[in-house]
Order: C-alpha cells, then sequence, then structure tokens
C-alpha cells in the first residue's frame, strides 16, 4: 500500500464519540484523509482489536491504511497496515519483525537527539512535533514551532509528518517547512463536519 502522508489523521476517543468513531474516520477520509491512526490510551487491547477490525473493514477499498498507535499487540491481531510508536514505546525491530515488511512502521520524533539516535531502516515516517502546544496529549515536549519543525525535518533520513496544534491554516506553513503534511486529532475528530474539517486541509494547501 504506497504511504501518502499528506493528510494525517489521529483518533481521539472523546472527540469521536459525537458521532462515533467509524463514521468520523470514513466522513475524514471522504474530506481527503489519506492515513489514520487508531489511538486510545485507556482501552484494552480487546476493545482496540474490535474497533481497529470496524476501521479496517470501513476503510476497505479506499486506499487508506489503519494505523495502530503504540500497541504491537493490537496492530498484529487486528490485521491493521501497520504501527505508530512514541519514544520508549516498543523495541523497533521486534516491531518489524512481527509486522513484517510490508507494514508501515513510525516513530515519533521531538528533537535532534533522538533523531541521531534512530534506525531508518526499521521505519516508513516519522511523526515530528509537537509544532504548538496540544490538549489532546498533555505530556508533550516543548513546542518546536515552524522553524523548529524545519531544522528537524532538514535532518530527517525519513519523511515526516507534523503534529502538535495544527489547523487547518497551517497546511501551507506545514508543507514549506518540508514536512509531507500536518498530522491532526481535534481540527478534524472535534468538529461538527469531519468531512468539511479535513476538505479545509486540501483548500489550505
Amino acid at each position: 500500500m504506497p504511504l501518502d502522508l499528506s493528510l494525517y489523521l489521529v483518533t481521539d476517543p472523546q472527540l469521536c464519540a459525537r458521532q462515533g468513531l467509524v463514521e468520523t474516520v470514513v466522513a475524514a477520509v471522504r474530506g481527503g484523509v489519506t492515513i489514520v491512526q487508531l489511538r486510545d490510551k485507556h482501552a484494552s487491547d480487546g476493545e482496540l482489536i474490535e474497533q481497529a477490525r470496524r476501521l479496517k473493514a470501513a476503510l476497505d477499498g479506499s486506499g487508506v491504511p489503519l494505523i495502530i498507535n503504540d500497541r504491537l499487540a493490537v496492530a498484529v491481531e487486528s490485521g491493521a497496515d501497520g504501527l505508530h510508536l512514541g519514544q520508549g514505546d516498543g523495541n523497533l525491530a521486534a516491531a518489524r519483525d512481527a509486522l513484517g515488511e510490508s507494514a508501515i512502521l513510525g516513530l515519533s520524533v521531538q528533537n535532534h537527539e533522538q533523531l541521531s539516535h534512530l534506525d531508518p531502516s526499521a521505519l516508513d515516517y516519522l511523526g515530528l512535533g509537537p509544532v504548538f502546544a496540544t490538549s489532546t496529549k498533555r505530556d508533550h515536549a516543548a513546542p518546536l514551532g515552524f522553524a523548529g519543525l524545519a531544522a528537524l525535518v532538514a535532518a530527517s533520513p525519513l519523511p515526516a509528518v507534523a503534529i502538535g496544534g495544527l489547523k487547518a491554516e497551517h497546511a501551507g506553513q506545514v508543507r514549506a517547512a518540508g514536512a509531507q503534511g500536518p498530522a491532526v486529532v481535534s481540527a478534524i475528530c472535534g468538529q461538527p463536519d469531519p468531512e468539511a474539517a479535513a476538505r479545509a486541509f486540501a483548500v489550505s494547501r
């Protein structure tokens, strides 16, 4: 499956509850989302596996891959297209072995030190940020701003998405900094019309 990082949606259980997880994601994909990450820090593995299977079925035929946040067992058991890890959330080589070479594997990076220690051969992309402070991840690192983002992208050996407090009006700045696209949570999941919210990012490119 080709990797298109131009609009990366990260789900949030509370924000998606208004319309339903699957309904929110399907609408966002209609609006132009190109990759979806299922993230829920509090659900059990069993609950996440069921959610992932429903999402995978809903995305079938769309060409949009489903990525699981952090939980390798969920990614393997649900048949998801890949896994995204944070710093310290797991061994990249072990994840690659378990998922196989065709799976998509991403890693969050906040600074140049983390960037210098990664093994790009095990990865497909990086999530760089936060660009701005964000309420959807309260333990985030210090915000980079667009200058900091551009510096990290320039040093990155892999394609990257930018994350952290990004809105549709920032899409052009994200790409000007060299990232493939923005990764967003509340700018789509928290909106009354996820399809229109996703389309707004395409208009702002």
